[in-house]
């Protein structure tokens, strides 16, 4: 690679931050909402409250994203766009934005929180982030839970389960699900599960490193929630879900994958930046970390399987 090559692959790394500005902005704005069917820019602006001018830029710079058409005047969603980013749709992706425009200002201090090693948490807000796991969560839970042995497997309890996508998933499978998280999280995954007619999902509040978790469990399934723990932690909710499991029961974690030497995939690594930004322990951590947890606390025939950007590792209680 020569010179210039390597400036215009440093500039893409840089400017990379003016697309997801813009992105964040649009989905902010709901501008999908409103571009189902064709609309001039001037149209948008008086519907969103916005300046005229300010708005066609925006609506230009989206097109140029290729999330809308534009056609002479008038814009629509491209169909992505409408598959993804307007309210309501299956597979909708705007909670999950509406998150990340929080973490824009807690990354914005990134250059301190290294200084200091603390991080910032400046800026959150549960629904955006309980409803954008959801977002993520649907994209994937069929794929996962189909990975899942769940030969016996009656009583299952998802832990920091966040809205519910997995126990959905799981609660046609056997005869109940207890999702434990935070109050603010039950309360979304109350409304999501409420909407589906599915009444085999209980529900416990409470902080899993200090509550009761219940017991009798043939499965524990724990998705996307040690990343934000420090490993002495880790250990903790790991051993208290092994004493919440019945003999021969199934330990399942979800985590994003990197590799041991937590460098690639650049989405684990960078993963372990987010955590860094907004927990004072957690980061990504690798298959063999979270099989050697396993092993300390007595599991056996641990193993793991890759799906897609994600790890599963298990290990039964025997």
């Amino acid at each position: 690679m020569n010179i210039k090559d390597e400036v215009k692959e440093l500039r893409k790394l840089w400017g990379s931050y003016w697309q997801a500005r813009v992105l964040l902005t649009a989905n902010n704005l709901r501008v999908f909402d409103y571009l189902r069917t064709p609309k001039t820019s001037a149209e948008i602006a008086d519907l969103i409250k916005t300046d005229p001018r300010a708005t066609e830029i925006l609506l230009d710079a989206v097109a140029g994203l290729g999330l809308l058409k534009k056609s002479k005047t008038a814009y629509r969603n491209s169909p992505t766009a409408n598959h993804l980013l307007v309210t309501g749709t299956p597979y909708y992706q705007g909670d999950i934005l509406r998150h990340a425009d929080h973490l824009w200002t807690n990354w914005s201090n990134l250059d301190e929180i290294v200084k200091s090693g603390r991080p910032a948490s400046k800026s959150f807000e549960a629904d955006a982030f309980i409803r954008g796991m959801h977002n993520i969560a649907v994209m994937k839970a069929v794929e996962v839970i189909k990975v899942i042995d769940l030969k016996g497997v009656k009583k299952a309890l998802d832990l920091g389960g966040g809205p519910g996508t997995y126990s959905l998933d799981l609660a046609p499978k056997i005869n109940l699900v207890t999702l434990f998280d935070l109050p603010s999280a039950i309360a979304i995954a109350k409304d999501l599960v409420g909407k589906t007619g599915i009444h085999n999902i209980s529900f416990i509040e409470g902080d899993f490193l200090e509550d009761n978790i219940g017991g009798g469990y043939d499965l524990v399934f724990i998705s996307q929630v040690l990343h934000s723990f420090s490993a002495d932690n880790n250990l903790k909710i790991l051993g208290k879900a092994r004493a919440a499991l019945n003999s021969n029961g199934l330990l399942v974690i979800q985590e994003h994958y990197i590799e041991p030497d937590r460098t690639k995939p650049v989405h684990g690594s960078l993963f372990s930046v987010n955590m860094l930004v907004n927990t004072p322990g957690g980061r990504s951590y690798s298959v063999p970390e979270m099989k050697g947890w396993l092993s300390s606390l007595g599991f056996r025939k641990i193993s793991h399987a890759i799906i897609g950007d994600s790890a599963l590792v298990s290990g039964r209680k025997i």
